[in-house]
């Protein structure tokens, strides 16, 4: 059974060596790795032709990062895809591992594992949060961390590729069309880095990133969470530079603008306040 990696790639020369060489050290005989860049102007390309036939790559102008990750699945010939980005790592023997269970258990289409949040030197951050499959929990928290994540690639025959009009939530938006149909194995295996620094995409656009997440979850789920919309509250506050905590509590100013917010977004996502939520805005407003 053969494996393909996928990488977009864009001006991640600082990081994509270390990429590039988590994948190919991986103990596995039959392994297709795609690098698809979108035009870099750093040293990537140097890093790339570096490799010669160990990789194949194609530097070209794309429509994103989503773009990128579907022109690569569409080149692959591996059974089973993987997607990992230009600045995280897969750990020793990770595709050795998930490959295992999908040659035992052919019934199984989806698996992911556990991943680190790693730092620009590659050390330790935090876990990042997994729990077994559930998809109504799925629905709340996305704890799947996107390279750590394999499906068989027949999969995109009956679901297609990721939303290229999507920037931030393109992963959690696949595993919840996946996730209509599909089982997904946890292994519970430590698997991935996702790396976390002060220009990594999501976390320089919290604002954007939660707002497309509701978009994105009205179009599959008919509604947004109510958790994801708290969020998305929490992170209009905090842009306005409210402190959460003072003198070692909640900070009553930071608790009663969320409290408006909260009810602005509720209104604007479902055109009313539900009861529960509008218990907690009430306690939030008046806390002293």
């Amino acid at each position: 059974m053969k494996a393909t990696v996928v990488t977009p790639s864009y001006n991640q020369g600082k990081y994509i060596k270390r990429t590039i060489d988590s994948v190919l050290s991986q103990n596995v005989d039959d392994l297709e790795y795609i690098i698809m860049d979108g035009g870099s102007t750093d040293e990537t390309i140097d890093i790339l032709k570096s490799y010669g036939d160990k990789i194949i790559w194609r530097s070209e102008r794309d429509k994103g990062q989503t773009d990128a990750v579907n022109k690569g699945i569409r080149e692959a010939h591996g059974e089973i895809i993987g997607w990992l980005n230009s600045d995280d790592i897969y750990y020793p023997d990770a595709i050795k591992k998930v490959m295992k269970v999908f040659e035992n258990h052919p019934e199984i289409n989806v698996v992911y594992g556990n991943a680190n949040h790693i730092k620009e030197d590659d050390s330790f951050i935090e876990e990042y949060y997994t729990e077994d499959f559930d998809y109504e929990r799925l629905k709340d928290i996305c704890f799947i961390c996107q390279p750590s994540l394999f499906f068989r690639k027949n999969l995109v025959d009956k679901y297609g590729y990721l939303d290229d009009k999507l920037q931030y939530c393109m992963d959690y938006d696949y595993w919840l069309r996946l996730g209509k149909g599909e089982t997904f194995y946890r292994l519970n295996e430590l698997l991935a880095g996702s790396r976390l620094y002060d220009d990594n995409k999501t976390l320089g656009a919290r604002r954007k990133v939660h707002e497309e997440m509701l978009t994105m979850q009205e179009k599959n789920l008919g509604k947004a969470s109510k958790k994801w919309i708290y969020n998305l509250a929490h992170v209009i506050v905090d842009e306005m530079g409210i402190p959460r905590e003072k003198d070692g509590r909640t900070n009553p100013e930071f608790a009663r603008m969320l409290a408006k917010v909260s009810a602005k977004e509720f209104i604007k996502h479902y055109h009313y306040i539900p009861w529960d939520v509008l218990k907690n805005i009430k306690t939030w407003y008046f806390q002293k």
